[in-house]
Order: structure tokens, then C-alpha cells, then sequence
């Protein structure tokens, strides 16, 4: 049996580490009833609350629909806080080169880089808990101040700029720059302005797939960019349909088959945490899926936290982190490991 030494201890991976269910056979249940019922393709992207969408998630997505034809309607089922938006560019493109229509499903929450992603589909379904969000840019700069913990923390566009209209009203004299260069580094200054346009543009070019009016796709970017007094505004149906959305409310059933899918892949999602003693734990948690009939593919934490307190900050050790896939093929679950670099 393997061992791992930890802080001086020896313990059983085996008996110690806790590992989340896989639940393919029941989320396989779910998606093909829906595509019986409604009669397209449907593919699930769903990120844990430590997931997020990344550029590999573009290549494991190509691996679930390379040998798709040419489909006339994909349901795209999105949950997620966000992530790249480089990657939700990546992943609409890869999905309009294989069906004629895209359909968001939003059961919940599709926050900034996928509100991207939904940006990209003809027409978004919005459940009774389903909401968008702004998408006003944030970046986590080398240079960029540190939290309580010494880890780094992300300067928003917004933030800013709301810092410096405060500071032109409360004093009209002196450089702001000069003493909030004491906090933030000039060169992050740099990033969330060069950020900012890109999260523009990046919208814009996502909304081109299907809008051809371009004010109207420029006009929703900069809405969602620079509208809202903050970054996880929450965007219901009725204020997506006001800044010119397509987006629509789902039937009963169909959103209550998606409420199911979301709970299931919630469970598989779920804490996975083993501790080994006040500094050092494990973590086995599964944070990106991503599912269509017959497959899925799943991104899975396996890695040792130990807490230097010299620097007030964790570190990974043994990180064995993969991701896995799993088909329909055989009667025993067996998760394969898939080489993703």
C-alpha cells in the first residue's frame, strides 16, 4: 500500500484520503433523456466553486465533440463563476464549427468569463435561480498587493477608477497617482487598463458569431463592461432581455431535468478535504466537468497543502492533479487518465 510522510507522520492513502463519488451513469440518465425530449445534442460545462474555465478545457472539450457532424442544435448547460474569457473565445468558436444553433442553459450562476460564453449562444434559458453577471475586468498581476495570507489579489478596472473619481471629488489638488503608487504598482496600473479592452473586444467577438448588428453587439459589450456598480451584479432574465439579450425562460420540466444534472454534478463536485494535522491537509476535490452522451471528462485536484508559516502562505506538495475520462463503453466505471498539457 502507498505511503505518503507528511509532517513527521506516515499515513494510508488508502484509508485517509477522501475521494469524491463519480456519478457518470446517473448524469448519463439526465442528458439523454433531455436530448430525447427536446431532440439536440446536449453538452454540460460545470465548474466547482474552486473550478474555472481555462484553456484546457478547450482541448477537453475537443476531445468530447471531434467527431461530431455538423449538428442543428446544441444545449450548451453553463455553471460557472467565470475564468479566462481568451478560453470562452476559444470555446465558442470550437462549438459553432459543429452545430447551426447554440442554446445556452443557465440554471444558476454564469458569472463574468461565462457570461462570455453564454454571450455566444443564439438564445440563453434562464431558470427562476439563473443569473449572468457583469464582466468588468480584474487581473492578479506578479506585482500586484498582497491579502492577510501573502497571497496575491486581483485589482479591478472598476475599482480604480471609482478610487480616482473619489479622490478628483474629495480633493481636486495633487497627483493621485503619486500615493496610490505606495499600494499599487504602476505596472498593474498598465494590465487592468490593457485588461479592460480586451474584455471589450472579447465580448464583442463572441456577440459576431450570431449578431450581425455590430452597434448593437459594441453596445451590449460596453454595457456589460462598464454598467454595473459590481463585478458579481446578478443579470435575472428581465435585465437580460433589457440590454438586448436573447434570452427566454425555460419550460418547468426542462429546467427541473438541468436543477437534477446541476445537483448530480454538485455531489461530484464536492469538498474533498483530508486533514492530516493543523498544517497539512489533502485535496481530492473535482472542479471542471464537462459531459455530452456517452463521455466525460473531468478535471480532479490530488495534491498535498502544507502551510509554511514562515511565509503566512500555503504551498502544494505532491501534486498528482489530472485530468480523467470516462466513456460508456464496458460496465464498471473506470476513470482513464487524459494527458492535457
Amino acid at each position: 500500500m502507498a505511503k505518503k510522510i507528511i509532517s513527521e507522520k506516515t499515513v494510508s492513502d488508502e484509508k485517509r484520503i477522501i475521494k469524491p463519488p463519480v456519478l457518470f451513469r446517473q448524469t448519463q440518465q439526465i442528458i439523454r433523456k433531455i436530448e430525447r425530449r427536446e431532440n439536440v445534442k446536449v453538452l454540460s460545462y460545470w465548474n466547482s466553486v474552486n473550478g474555472s474555465i481555462c484553456q484546457n478545457d478547450v482541448i477537453a472539450l475537443f476531445e468530447i465533440i471531434k467527431d461530431w457532424g455538423m449538428q442543428d442544435v446544441i444545449y450548451l448547460f453553463i455553471k460557472s463563476d467565470g475564468g479566462d474569457g481568451k478560453a470562452s473565445l476559444r470555446i465558442v468558436n470550437l462549438l459553432r464549427q459543429h452545430t447551426q444553433k447554440l442554446v445556452a442553459v443557465v440554471q444558476g450562476e454564469c458569472a463574468s468569463a461565462a457570461t462570455m460564453l453564454a454571450l455566444g449562444a443564439d438564445e440563453i434559458l434562464m431558470g427562476p435561480l439563473a443569473y449572468l453577471s457583469a464582466v468588468d475586468t480584474s487581473v492578479t498581476h506578479d506585482l500586484s498587493p498582497v491579502d492577510k495570507n501573502n497571497n496575491l489579489v486581483s485589482v479591478s478596472q472598476d475599482e480604480l477608477a471609482r478610487v480616482l473619481n473619489l479622490w478628483n471629488k474629495e480633493n481636486s489638488e495633487g497627483n493621485p497617482y503619486h500615493d496610490l503608487y505606495q499600494y499599487i504598482h504602476p505596472l498593474v496600473f498598465g494590465a487592468v487598463d490593457r485588461a479592460g479592452s480586451l474584455s471589450v473586444k472579447l465580448c464583442t467577438d463572441i456577440l459576431s458569431y450570431h449578431m450581425e448588428d455590430t452597434d448593437k453587439a459594441c453596445e451590449i459589450s460596453r454595457h456589460l463592461n462598464s454598467d454595473y456598480p459590481s463585478h458579481g451584479y446578478p443579470i435575472m432574465l428581465r435585465e437580460a432581455q433589457r440590454i438586448g439579450l436573447n434570452a427566454k425562460e425555460p419550460d418547468k420540466e426542462l429546467n427541473d431535468l438541468f436543477s437534477e444534472l446541476n445537483s448530480l454534478y454538485s455531489q461530484m463536485g464536492q469538498r474533498a478535504y483530508t486533514d492530516y494535522d493543523e498544517d497539512n491537509y489533502h485535496n481530492n476535490e473535482i472542479v471542471n466537468i464537462l459531459e455530452s452522451s456517452g463521455t466525460q471528462i473531468y478535471y480532479q485536484n490530488d495534491k498535498d497543502w502544507h502551510y509554511r508559516s514562515e511565509e503566512r502562505r500555503y504551498i502544494t506538495m505532491n501534486d498528482n492533479s489530472s485530468w480523467y475520462k470516462v466513456t460508456g463503453a464496458g460496465t464498471k466505471i473506470e476513470p482513464k487518465a487524459l494527458q492535457i498539457r
